[in-house]
């Protein structure tokens, strides 16, 4: 008997041909499926977010705090705190995931990237959130009401409808009254969003940020307004007449917004109490950042997932189908192999002339 019938015989001793046929032509076709990779679609659920920074000045607060690579802890400014976090939260989201990018200052939100797919744009989106800054800023003013319900309006018109997650610390600047508010042109619960407060507890005093980029002293207590605008009154009135009502209420009876501080605006610290109260307004999501891995769950949520036709990835559930399926057909050439083997090894050994 020839080498390869004893090899057949010990493989497949009672193998019936037909099945052994059987399952090598299931062998090729599933390496023919997985080297053609058939378009498959299927309901997805996506993750599609446009994330807006503030900033602003007041982002250039440095009360967070950042640990070095030896574990130390340094003071780090709010912007470089939600960039960071940011970045890290990538790493978090899972393939297949959506990442757009746009900045807040004076009273607009501009959108600098469309939502793109995070793992294979994960280098670009990494890069362009390192690159936001103080400079693209154009105006002193942060009227963070305004920047939310702009924010708003962009992810509401972009193709797919993404979530909005809005990076800022809250501080209305100059502060508005209570009475007199901007008005808002997205409706409650229309958009799904996430505010995320950045900030420390701690008023500190707000950097002088020039167009380059550059920090050059602190804005002093008369250099900022420290009241809105009706409250202060009307220009050329006898003795700062104020503004009034449909009820003929003084507007500057009214208690301040949450969070502000007349007379120490040029100070800064988180404005939780209005973020939430603006959050709570437009039916939109709360967080106060902290580690990244909080910021991802928050950007996880089932809530911000949306269900969409997406292709179903079959190549490498086909390849592993085809291993599994060639072990168990090859596995007794295997066994067979080996036990040749160890059978000459025997023989030649017990011919190994004696000493």
């Amino acid at each position: 008997m020839s080498v390869a019938r004893r090899l057949w015989a010990t493989a497949w001793p009672a193998a019936p041909l037909a099945r052994l046929r059987r399952q090598l032509a299931l062998l090729a076709v599933l390496l023919l499926l997985a080297w053609i990779d058939p378009p498959v679609t299927t309901k997805q659920s996506v993750l599609e977010w446009v994330a807006v920074i503030d900033v602003t000045q007041s982002m250039a607060v440095a009360d967070m705090v950042e640990r070095d690579a030896a574990g130390r802890q340094r003071p780090q400014t709010r912007l470089d705190f939600a960039r960071a976090r940011l970045r890290e939260a990538l790493l978090d989201l899972p393939c297949g995931s959506r990442l757009g990018l746009g900045v807040f200052t004076a009273h607009r939100s501009i959108l600098l990237l469309e939502p793109v797919e995070v793992c294979d744009n994960y280098a670009e989106l990494q890069a362009t959130i390192a690159r936001i800054d103080y400079r693209m800023g154009w105006q002193g003013n942060s009227e963070i009401a305004k920047g939310l319900d702009s924010g708003l309006q962009v992810v509401r018109d972009l193709p797919g409808a993404p979530a909005l997650a809005f990076f800022t610390d809250g501080q209305e600047a100059p502060p508005i009254s209570p009475k007199y508010r901007p008005p808002l042109h997205v409706e409650r619960g229309q958009v799904p969003a996430l505010v995320v407060g950045v900030g420390g507890d701690q008023a500190m005093p707000i950097p002088k940020v020039d167009p380059s980029g550059r920090i050059n002293g602190h804005w002093g207590a008369g250099e900022v307004m420290q009241q809105d605008l009706r409250s202060l009154g009307r220009d050329g009135s006898t003795g700062g007449q104020t503004y009034v009502d449909d009820n003929k209420a003084p507007a500057a009876a009214v208690a301040p917004m949450p969070g502000a501080t007349p007379g120490r605006e040029h100070l800064s610290a988180l404005r939780e109490g209005y973020l939430q109260l603006l959050s709570d307004e437009l039916g939109l999501d709360y967080l106060r950042l902290g580690n990244s891995h909080e910021l991802a769950q928050a950007l996880s949520r089932g809530k911000f997932a949306r269900q969409q036709p997406g292709p179903l990835p079959l190549r490498g559930p086909l390849a592993m189908l085809a291993l599994l399926l060639a072990l168990v057909i090859y596995r007794p050439v295997g066994v067979a192999l080996i036990l040749a083997w160890r059978s000459r090894a025997t023989s030649a050994w017990a011919r190994r002339p004696q000493r």
